[in-house]
């Protein structure tokens, strides 16, 4: 992979091992030469990535609607800095930019564009690898919620098995390297479509 977006916290979260998690990543992804695809912000876990990858000195591109650049969240010194109109244009510039997806701890926006992403996949709009980067536990109970999905018969399990997750940046993406698109429709039935 050549470039991976994250997506992560507009806010640092209450335990130190987050921003440590996103510090760690920023830096792998820059030593391993593959650009950091994000959503362009200083503030929170997404100042902390791009400001280790810049460090670093990795290549890092942010995606930032025009409203929140506004509010002078973007981060300065990127490599690039894309302007968009809104949060629809953001997720489909990232997503056009990166080989891969990484969710970090976050929020809300950090749930749904990594869900959005993983769909996308589902359904066959991308052969890219969606991660889960599982700091302190964060993701635990949502891991177990989708395994919850399997078993009520709404994801089927070769679906559920490729959302990766690993508890570090080198796990993961070493899983994400080893990533290769399941040719199975999502729909009980229709196998054969």
């Amino acid at each position: 992979m050549k470039s991976v977006c994250v997506f992560c916290g507009s806010n640092h979260g209450q335990s130190p091992v987050y921003g440590q998690v996103a510090e760690e990543l920023g830096r792998t992804l820059a030593e391993r030469g593959i650009t950091v695809v994000y959503g362009g912000a200083k503030n929170g876990l997404m100042g902390v990535l791009a400001r280790s990858a810049v460090l670093t000195g990795g290549r890092v591109v942010g995606v930032l609607p025009r409203f929140l650049k506004a509010k002078e969240l973007a981060f300065e010194g990127l490599d690039e800095l894309h302007d968009v109109d809104n949060m629809h244009e953001r997720k489909a510039k990232m997503a056009e930019l990166s080989e891969g997806f990484i969710a970090l701890p976050g929020g809300l926006g950090t749930l749904e564009e990594f869900f959005e992403v993983a769909t996308w996949g589902q359904i066959g709009l991308h052969p890219k690898p969606c991660g889960l980067l599982n700091a302190h536990g964060y993701f635990d109970k949502l891991l177990d919620f989708l395994d919850h999905t399997v078993a009520e018969g709404f994801v089927k399990p070769v679906h559920r098995a490729g959302l990766l997750c690993a508890d570090n940046a080198q796990d993961l993406l070493a899983a994400m390297a080893e990533y290769r698109p399941t040719k199975t429709t999502k729909w009980w039935g229709l196998e054969k479509t």
